[in-house]
């Protein structure tokens, strides 16, 4: 029986890389985004061609309503769900210091990049306990992709920030929690990846990393944050449930 990973944003960036490392590793797939699904045809034939079952869950995961349909679609689908990856974000509309930020900003990017990922991992951590329960053997984990904003701080998004290191705690929360039904939670912490949503400051980043902001002086690709995943995913670190697996290119590694 093929293992099955549900992917959030998986139709696009980081995302996309995830999804598609997971289905060459022989996983089927079930990704999500807001877009309609004939925007994302292209991206479904292209998973299938290694020969996986795929298919495309609609929705925002900042709505009650969409989290549980879309789990609805896959039990009736695949009747089972052994990875959770909480991949889908959003970066602030606006990039504003501070001191002059909205709350309405603060609260659509925290619902998108926490709370809707927080009780998704809530759902799926609880049919986890259920299939655990029923098959002796399942065999199951949950990867949260968060980045380095979790710890270096950035004054002019201080809600993504935030967010971010929101969802490095409930990555321990819930590794804590599920430790007794041997469900191992993990953190993949990005740096600098080239997709979409940095598209509009390459010129600025291109700068810093030609400066030494990276130790290895390249942008990194949504390939490397999935190789990143699709490693935990396969089980080969099972001893290591709540850590962090630092994708960045040794950005945050300390040096004089």
């Amino acid at each position: 029986m093929r293992r099955v990973a549900f992917i959030t944003g998986g139709s696009r960036g980081i995302g996309l890389g995830i999804a598609s490392q997971l289905a060459q590793a022989g996983f089927d797939i079930a990704i999500n985004g807001v877009r309609p699904v004939e925007a994302v045809t292209d991206v479904i034939t292209d998973l299938q061609q290694h020969g996986g079952k795929v298919i495309y869950c609609q929705g925002d995961v900042a709505s009650a309503t969409d989290r549980s349909r879309m789990v609805q679609e896959i039990k009736s689908y695949f009747g089972a769900l052994h990875v959770l990856v909480n991949n889908a974000g959003i970066a602030p509309k606006e990039r504003k210091d501070i001191l002059e930020a909205t709350e309405a900003s603060f609260t659509h990017v925290l619902t998108t990049n926490l709370q809707g990922p927080y009780f998704l991992t809530q759902a799926i951590a609880n049919w986890m306990i259920e299939q655990s329960n029923e098959t002796p053997d399942f065999s199951g984990c949950i990867v949260n992709v968060s980045s380095v904003s979790a710890t270096v701080a950035s004054v002019n998004r201080g809600e993504y920030c935030i967010a971010k290191a929101g969802v490095s705690m409930a990555t321990q929360l819930f590794a804590a929690r599920l430790g007794e039904y041997n469900i191992p939670v993990y953190e993949v912490r990005p740096g600098i990846i080239k997709t979409d949503m940095t598209a509009g400051v390459t010129e600025k980043y291109d700068k810093l990393i030609a400066d030494g902001l990276t130790v290895q002086k390249r942008w990194g690709e949504a390939l490397d944050v999935g190789k990143a995943v699709a490693a935990l995913a396969l089980g080969y670190f099972p001893y290591s449930t709540g850590q962090v697996l630092m994708v960045d290119g040794g950005m945050t590694l300390p040096r004089l």
